[in-house]
């Protein structure tokens, strides 16, 4: 019996305990809950006039509902608008006060994680460990001003918070799932890029007297984060699109990392002309790894304006097409060499060293006459580009692109060229040079026979060198081609068959009269070759390079215009001698015929 009433005392003792407890803490959220209920209308207000003050006035916050609670530093924002009034941006913009870029922002929901009340209450200092924005829509406007470039630096946003808060700092801030819209208006016509499925982190966001000269931060963060993945876009022409599997930024380092990469055509090798009703080149790019250092990102938030100081791609394609059954395109397409498109980009951009690693390049032909598809490539390409840019303050100190690449032309012979592109001239000039290594000249034959009509049987690359000077209207230079053991065929294509045949007496004449089978010669003189090529004014960039070059080679082996026309009129001759004889023939049996009745 004393054993059960001490059990009995001290489960009462501990009910007693318990009902306590309990009491005290349900009347602490009783507390609580009328002390956020009082809040809640001072937390609405301030927040309103606080949007308002930071940014002159020209921002509006609304929300259907805020949700506090005190105890675990929690507060929810419902149906959060913020809009800017269009009135006080016409003003700011004739006081010469407003920003480029301007902003409209929904979202269903604003979380708000420990935000620490007692702190703010006691030492007016607003910390918070998390702000969650869920599906945010951001429409962001650009309208580049002059008078941004010039005025003088906005106090910064401390100078407004003041009032309100000695500190602001959010450890963290998630932008999740957000659809982004950006509209240019620097043109007649706004231009407008889109994006979905994008995540934000901004790290260590501090407005006090002090961040803002703190020379480890970016817009008063210490880092930020950007990531994109699976992200699909059509092209306005909707003859492309282009994909990336993954994207990540890290403003802290300024660097950008992109994986597989890929500008994709809609439509085959032949539906893509058709599509585009004229013979068009076809672009096929897949980049599987892209890196960019050293990005300026408050250049780029102020004026769109990108600048890295190094750029890498590695493994990865380039291929163009071109199918010449179709109808050429009539218009002109001087001015669209790769350093004029770069200058025709409304947005400021530079790249001050470009590094190319383990790409394979391509550039095919389906040939009218021969009805097949001749391919040039230039495999595991590698090198470096150098002042890749189209600011004027940039070229004014450099007007050069340069391009020093070494690749495998046809998977062998090793290859060595460099570009330079005037980046201010007029006419496109730009200079390229080269040598070629040793390799199998049969190789060759992927492309001469489609595209040239021309089998090489037998022939030795020894080396190739060559220097060109051009622009949009023609290439001249020189070209030395040192080979041995040269041997040819001369094709044609069979009647009503898609294969090629050997033209035997053609070949025959060509090797004896015209082809040199070695140069240098047996004397040991070697043979340079002029080049002088005028430009096909609706043919690509690549097209006249290709075709400079085979110039080059051409009249290197002998097959100069003076020899082609002496072998076309020694086959006139034949054929002329040729149809005599048949006639002659055929008039013999009509007269065998006529005797024999």
């Amino acid at each position: 019996m004393p054993m059960v009433r001490k059990v009995q005392k001290r489960y009462s003792t501990l009910l007693w305990v318990s009902g306590l407890l309990l009491f005290t803490f349900l009347s602490l959220l009783l507390f609580m809950r009328q002390a956020a209920n009082k809040f809640k209308p001072i937390a609405r207000t301030q927040l309103r006039e606080l949007v308002q003050e930071a940014t002159d006035s020209l921002y509006h916050i609304s929300f259907s509902d805020i949700s506090i609670n005190l105890l675990t530093g929690r507060a929810t924002l419902n149906d959060v608008k913020i809009t800017p009034d269009t009135s006080m941006y016409r003003k700011l913009i004739a006081r010469k006060k407003a920003p480029n870029n301007i902003y409209h922002i929904t979202l269903k929901k604003l979380v708000i994680r420990s935000f620490h009340p007692l702190r703010y209450l006691k030492q007016k200092k607003l910390n918070i460990d998390l702000l969650l924005f869920e599906k945010p829509d951001v429409v962001m406007q650009n309208t580049p001003f002059d008078f941004n470039e010039t005025r003088k630096q906005d106090p910064g946003p401390y100078h407004y918070l003041s009032k309100y808060l000695k500190e602001l700092w959010v450890k963290r801030i998630d932008l999740k799932n957000i659809s982004f819209k950006y509209i240019r208006n620097n043109s007649p016509v706004p231009e407008t890029d889109s994006v979905s499925n994008l995540n934000i982190t901004l790290k260590d966001w501090r407005i006090d007297s002090l961040s803002a000269t703190d020379p480890g931060r970016i817009y008063y963060l210490k880092d930020a984060t950007v990531n994109l993945s699976n992200y699909t876009y059509a092209t306005p022409d909707s003859m492309y699109h282009i994909k990336l599997e993954q994207l990540d930024f890290k403003a802290a380092t300024g660097q950008l990392n992109i994986k597989n990469f890929g500008l994709i055509p809609r439509y085959s090798e032949m539906q893509f002309g058709q599509r585009a009703g004229f013979a068009k080149d076809r672009f096929n790019v897949q980049v599987s790894d892209i890196s960019m250092e050293g990005i300026d990102l408050p250049l780029y938030i102020r004026r769109q304006e990108l600048y890295a100081k190094e750029m890498t791609a590695a493994n990865g394609q380039v291929e163009v097409f071109n199918n010449n059954m179709l109808e050429r395109n009539t218009a002109v397409r001087t001015g669209r060499y790769p350093q004029q498109l770069l200058q025709k980009i409304k947005s400021r951009l530079t790249v001050k060293q470009l590094n190319l690693s383990d790409i394979d390049f391509s550039y095919a032909e389906y040939d009218k006459k021969s009805r097949q598809k001749g391919i040039i490539t230039f495999e595991k390409t590698s090198g470096i580009l150098t002042n890749i840019t189209n600011a004027e303050s940039i070229k004014a100190q450099n007007p050069y692109l340069f391009a020093s690449l070494r690749t495998y032309m046809m998977g062998q012979g090793q290859l060595d060229v460099n570009f330079r592109f005037d980046l201010q001239a007029a006419d496109g000039a730009f200079t390229y040079s080269g040598m070629l290594g040793p390799m199998d000249g049969r190789v060759l034959n992927r492309i001469t026979k489609p595209l040239g009509m021309v089998e090489v049987k037998h022939g030795n690359v020894k080396k190739m060198e060559f220097e060109l000077q051009a622009n949009d209207r023609i290439a001249q230079g020189k070209m030395m081609f040192a080979y041995d053991e040269l041997s040819v065929a001369l094709l044609k294509r069979e009647e009503g068959k898609e294969r090629l045949v050997k033209q035997g007496l053609m070949s025959i004449l060509a090797n004896a009269m015209v082809i040199n089978p070695e140069n240098p010669n047996t004397e040991g003189i070697l043979v340079t070759a002029p080049i002088r090529y005028e430009r096909v004014r609706t043919a690509s960039f690549f097209n006249f390079v290709w075709r400079t070059l085979f110039q080059g080679i051409k009249y290197s082996v002998g097959v100069t215009p003076a020899k082609e026309k002496e072998i076309k009129a020694k086959i006139a001759s034949f054929e002329k001698i040729k149809t005599d004889r048949d006639k002659r023939r055929a008039e013999r049996q009509k007269r065998r015929a006529r005797q024999g009745k």
